[in-house]
């Protein structure tokens, strides 16, 4: 039984596990989920991803869910023929790793899926942009962009001067952040700048990204 990614691959926690598969050479097969047919709520579904959310995650007896779990996971499987993401061999790059990964999670996701939503998800269904939640939001980012700007002065990506999964889970949401009209946040920042498109150009996150709206 080979690996099994459930869940739509424009879907930005579902483009999260296969950009580490992809960055690992790992084999994969995506198996998409209709959410629209309300497939993530029904029982084969809610077996794999208990919470009816997406992706789940399958590798022979192994069943998985939560994207930033399954990276690590992908991370350590495979480290022996992909890049070192999570750098457990040195404790302190290894204790780098673990704090941006910490800050891409509970400081950055928070904000930038917030002007995601509601600048492109939004209004696909018929929604009208909640402008003071996006300026607020927008506030944000700039503030906790400065604090990235200032790291990757000193360092060429977040954990220091090596490309980590740290790195790498920003991807999805600065992938539709930059579709925004608040791309801005990014160009106007050298060293951010410097690092999304590092980032960004990376093979394993072009072939993600393929069907992902690009930078407006």
């Amino acid at each position: 039984m080979g690996v099994k990614v459930y869940g739509p691959p424009t879907f930005t926690s579902t483009a999260r596990v296969i950009a580490a598969l992809e960055e690992m050479g790992a084999d994969y097969e995506v198996v998409p989920i209709d959410f629209a047919a309300g497939e993530h709520k029904h029982p084969a579904h809610l077996a794999r991803n208990p919470f009816g959310q997406v992706p789940a995650f399958e590798d022979g007896d192994l069943m998985l869910f939560e994207s930033r779990a399954i990276a690590r996971y992908v991370a350590r499987k495979h480290k022996s023929s992909g890049p070192d993401l999570l750098r457990e061999g040195n404790l302190q790059e290894s204790a780098m790793v673990d704090l941006w990964l910490e800050v891409e999670s509970q400081q950055y996701n928070p904000i930038i899926s917030s002007i995601v939503y509601e600048c492109l998800i939004s209004p696909i269904y018929g929604g009208v942009p909640d402008r003071k939640l996006i300026d607020a939001n927008v506030e944000k980012l700039g503030k906790l962009l400065d604090l990235y700007e200032d790291r990757l002065s000193k360092t060429k990506f977040l954990a220091g001067d090596f490309f980590s999964l740290a790195d790498l889970n920003h991807m999805p949401y600065s992938q539709y952040f930059m579709a925004t009209p608040h791309a801005s946040l990014f160009e106007s920042r050298p060293h951010v700048k410097a690092w999304w498109e590092d980032l960004s150009s990376r093979p394993a996150v072009r072939k993600t990204t393929a069907g992902m709206p690009k930078s407006g």
